[in-house]
């Protein structure tokens, strides 16, 4: 509408536009202003008629499809052989724009109608206008136009724009050279000082919103720089590198237009755009060139990294995008080939460590062949080991010889996945597998013995790397097959006779399901069996003489608590948690007890700086400090005292120390350590020859808990904590 109102105006025509626009509102604009020209402008215009459209270039930029003007432009043309008045009708088209560009969709005809006119420069014979306005100002008028050509290359704009800039410059007292001028008038701070605009202009023609083809752009006159002139084979980068302006065709080379636009445009402005468009540019031209598989043109590294930065929140073409998941997968499958190698570099150490470990194992277990299976023995000598055992037993009773062979296929098969688990690494779970192995030894009963060794395996399958709990609840079904009924009661108040192995197997087998639910990730499911499995152990001591078989050694008890208190932590039963941890207590206090009365004191020593470090909550720091030991619970101190006082005839024990640091305490400090060494250590051997500790076995429980060696200030503290305890 306002293109008809512009030719109304300019035509002088009488027409009510308001009334005859919306008189034909079902028809689409286009058809309308096709209307307007033949009811309208051709009828009453009888002159050839020229339709001039400025700014040409600003046109194809709208924000909306211009393809269907343009069309209607070669259908004017092509409607000349049916209707002689279109004959009088011409477009003229003025701006910077090629055939190519006027109709972007490859789909329709493009814009193949007319003929282009290519502007050249000013040459010396044109421009006599401008030369008259030198004239008078300059004695060689002259000479200074033909400089002003030589800057500007006869560029309408800019020599005009000069012409104006010497005119002005010849009114000062020192007036400037040409050069000077251009220099410092338009190329220093050409961005700023670019008025009116021409130089941006150029830029942003070529720095357009399609950085792809931005960078061809860019890339070309870079090569047009370092050459100086390039072979024009019209193709469609150098074509749109002459519409910006900035190059020009000259007897089939493509060379720069002038020397502003030369020293403008230069190569640190090109590296600066490249830079700001694709820091990668090179390598995707070239990648780009080899039909994407020349593989040595992907990124990598930090160059990878600042790519895959900088392309964050921009429209990247679909090229550019490839181009970086194709560097960023070949970076992928190198770190993961690295890793692989890395992995079976660790793997090889693995077996060769392994190896060794065995040869080790092998060695101790030929010299202990005699001795009943214990915990760690390899498979070559477990399984040998009990089959001579039970082979002997098998042909004593003369029965049951089925049983047997059922029995020592599974033994070794535990056998073999706790050598498994401990070729992965997992020698404590490794450890618990072959005591299972060697307690089952000691049961009588064939039905038992079988469902310890399955519980043992549903233990293993579940410890591995790679778990595998179906076959974990496999064996551990068939474990549970093995034992009475009456053993699977589920009543809470039942209680465990130590004499009785089946309630230990139950003991196992309760707790081994409670590990399956942990690994499934059903908490609640693993607690509730894990309580059952802590009800039964209330009533239960490993320590008991009159047990018939022994299934649960110390270790596995101790194990059982730290497992259950770990699974309480993370949201059970506080009063639960307290009472296992109370269990645990009195499981350590036992344990040292049975240590005592069987007078093996260094153990016995070990098992107190254990138990005391579990009472005080310090055993991820593995020692006791000043304040754990002035808030150590006097019950509990008294008890450990009164055992080792007992067992020891008031030899050992807190309160026998604290005698004994009594009465040598001030001794002690001024001949030996004084000030300065205070808060040092003090070994044990010099502390015996100068008879500061009268008994050597005195010192165990006072020094083994501090890593072995005396530190008066805390050995004191536990003496002062004794007192303060009454002991």
């Amino acid at each position: 509408m306002g293109l008809i109102d512009t030719l109304i105006d300019s035509f002088d025509l009488e027409l009510d536009l308001e009334q005859w626009w919306y008189s034909r509102q079902l028809l689409s604009p286009l058809k309308r202003f096709r209307k307007f020209i033949e009811e309208v402008l051709l009828l009453e215009v009888a002159q050839n008629t020229i339709i001039f459209i400025d700014e040409i270039d600003s046109v194809l930029s709208l924000k909306f499809p211009t393809d269907d003007f343009f069309a209607f432009i070669r259908a004017c043309y092509n409607q000349r052989a049916d209707n002689p008045q279109y004959n009088r009708l011409t477009f003229c088209l003025l701006g910077v724009a090629s055939p190519s560009n006027l109709i972007e969709d490859k789909r329709r005809t493009p814009f193949n109608i007319g003929q282009a006119i290519t502007l050249a420069g000013f040459r010396l014979q044109e421009v006599e206008p401008l030369l008259k306005g030198l004239s008078g100002r300059f004695s060689n008028p002259q000479a200074v136009m033909e400089e002003i050509l030589d800057w500007t290359g006869g560029q309408p704009f800019l020599t005009q724009k000069l012409c104006q800039l010497m005119v002005l410059e010849s009114q000062k007292e020192h007036p400037y050279s040409v050069e000077q001028v251009v220099r410092e008038q338009i190329i220093e701070s050409w961005e700023a000082q670019d008025e009116p605009e021409h130089l941006r202009t150029i830029r942003d023609r070529i720095i357009t919103r399609d950085e792809q083809k931005a960078g061809y752009l860019l890339e070309l006159y870079q090569q047009l720089i370092q050459q100086g002139e390039i072979d024009f084979t019209n193709t469609s980068e150098q074509s749109e590198l002459r519409l910006s302006g900035l190059v020009v065709r000259r007897e089939g080379k493509l060379s720069i237009y002038n020397q502003i636009y030369q020293e403008v445009f230069n190569h640190h402005w090109i590296e600066q755009q490249l830079a700001s468009l694709r820091p990668y540019s090179e390598a995707f031209r070239a990648w780009v060139a080899s039909d994407c598989s020349d593989e040595s043109r992907l990124l990598r590294g930090k160059t990878l990294l600042d790519a895959q930065a900088w392309a964050q929140g921009k429209d990247l073409s679909y090229q550019d995008r490839q181009f970086l998941a194709a560097s960023d997968e070949k970076q992928r499958k190198k770190q993961i080939a690295q890793k692989e190698q890395e992995a079976q570099l660790e793997r090889e150490r693995k077996d060769r460590e392994a190896a060794e470990k065995r040869n080790l194992v092998l060695t101790e277990a030929n010299r202990q062949a005699k001795r009943q299976i214990r915990r760690g023995t390899m498979v070559l000598t477990f399984t040998t080991s009990v089959a001579v055992i039970l082979g002997i037993f098998a042909l004593w009773s003369g029965k049951k010889v089925a049983e047997t062979e059922v029995y020592l296929n599974n033994a070794e098969k535990l056998a073999k996945l706790a050598g498994q688990l401990e070729d992965e690494g997992s020698h404590t779970e490794a450890k618990e597998l072959f005591s299972l192995a060697g307690q089952s030894v000691n049961i009588s009963n064939p039905k038992y013995k079988l469902a310890m060794l399955l519980a043992g395996m549903s233990i293993g399958y579940q410890e591995l790397q790679e778990p595998d709990l179906e076959l974990a609840r496999k064996y551990l079904q068939k474990s549970k097959k093995q034992l009475p009924s009456e053993a699977h009661s589920n009543s809470q108040e039942e209680k465990c006779d130590s004499a009785k192995v089946k309630c230990q197997l139950r003991i196992l087998t309760l707790k081994t399901e409670g590990n399956l639910f942990k690994q499934e990730e059903k908490t609640d499911e693993s607690i509730k069996y894990y309580r059952k499995a802590f009800l039964l152990m209330k009533g239960y001591s490993p320590f008991a003489q009159n047990i018939e078989g022994k299934v649960l050694s110390a270790e596995n008890v101790e194990i059982f608590h730290q497992d259950f208190i770990e699974l309480l932590s993370t949201g059970g039963d506080d009063k639960l948690l307290s009472s296992v941890k109370e269990s645990l207590k009195q499981h350590y206090l036992s344990e040292l007890d049975n240590l005592l009365a069987n007078q093996k004191w260094q153990e016995a020593d070990l098992k107190t700086a254990r138990a005391m470090l579990y009472i005080a909550d310090r055993e991820e720091e593995r020692y006791l400090d000043q304040e754990s030991i002035n808030n150590f619970f006097c019950k509990d101190l008294k008890t450990i005292d009164d055992m080792w006082v007992k067992y020891s005839d008031s030899r050992f024990g807190f309160s026998v120390q604290k005698g004994i640091f009594k009465l040598n305490y001030w001794k002690m400090y001024d001949d030996v350590w004084g000030d300065s060494y205070w808060d040092s250590e003090y070994s044990n051997s010099q502390m015996e020859r100068e008879g500061y500790l009268p008994y050597a076995s005195n010192r165990q429980l006072s020094t083994h808990i501090f890593t072995g060696n005396v530190r008066p200030r805390l050995s004191g503290s536990l003496s002062s904590r004794a007192g303060s305890c009454n002991l």
